[in-house]
């Protein structure tokens, strides 16, 4: 698989890695735009061609290269992302299909990778996510203004990146508060919305120390298949009003999980992208 910037997700990782790296307002410095970088470059890749690896099938010599072991683990992770994104998205269809008014799932239903619900035992008992778990539910029950992102993407970023994949670790600050926008992956908006000008900064900056090319569209999908935890320190917002609900209980649970991270891996790389993302450090 050819790059842009001739380097993959796993050269990165070859080498010592800072512990934190922060950014006050905007798009990090080498190293750490180096980090994002490798990531990009690899996610810009496609992994269709390694679906053969997976299967069995394999060279003549009967031995994989990195390459092949990279693909096989790439597809892997998305056939695992997607069954998780499904689960998500039947529970809240068989909510809806009750009939009942606004239906809602229980937040804590909506967390479905088990790596996760492993690394944050009892979490969601506690007092804190009880009353976070009530507010945003009724949030979402309210007939008034929206909730992003939808229902089955609260919890995308936890369900698409697994515990023990985690390689590196970009928080921002509560999801992108339009429609279409937010789908619970930090600086992430699906393809065909308009890249927002926070993630084209971080693209103009990742072109200027490395010389990726800027992609087209705005979904950092691929990057969170590798390894990284796209993660907002507040996991909700009502339609167009930023921050609406920070200091909700949202802070204590990604405080929770950025805590286990720091408890269970070892050369994770953070990167805290504004102020607010740096309460965090």
């Amino acid at each position: 698989m050819a790059s842009s910037c001739g380097k993959t997700i796993m050269d990165l990782f070859k080498q010592p890695a800072a512990k934190r790296l922060k950014r006050v307002s905007s798009p990090p410095q080498s190293p750490a735009s180096a980090a994002v970088s490798s990531f990009s470059s690899a996610a810009s890749r496609s992994p269709d061609d390694g679906q053969g690896e997976e299967n069995g099938v394999v060279s003549q010599t009967g031995s994989l290269t990195p390459e092949q072991i990279l693909k096989i683990e790439f597809n892997k992770s998305l056939a695992k992302a997607k069954l998780n994104l499904n689960r998500c998205a039947e529970k809240v269809t068989n909510s809806i299909s009750k009939g009942e008014g606004m239906q809602h799932v229980k937040l804590k239903e909506l967390l479905v990778e088990e790596s996760w619900l492993q690394a944050l035992p009892g979490e969601f008992e506690k007092p804190y996510a009880k009353n976070l778990c009530k507010f945003v539910e009724s949030e979402i029950c309210s007939a008034g203004v929206p909730i992003y992102p939808p229902q089955h993407l609260l919890f995308n970023a936890l369900n698409t990146t697994s515990i023990d994949k985690v390689k590196a670790v970009i928080i921002g600050q509560d999801p992108y508060h339009g429609p279409g926008q937010a789908m619970g992956l930090s600086f992430s908006v699906p393809e065909g919305v308009k890249v927002p000008s926070s993630l084209v900064n971080i693209y103009k900056e990742l072109k200027q120390d490395l010389g990726c090319s800027i992609p087209s569209h705005g979904n950092l999908e691929k990057w969170a298949i590798q390894g990284v935890l796209l993660l907002n320190a507040v996991l909700t917002v009502r339609h167009h009003q930023a921050n609406s609900h920070a200091n909700k209980g949202w802070e204590q649970f990604t405080d929770a999980v950025i805590r286990a991270i720091s408890q269970k891996k070892k050369g994770v790389v953070f990167l805290l992208w504004g102020n607010y993302a740096q309460a965090k450090g």
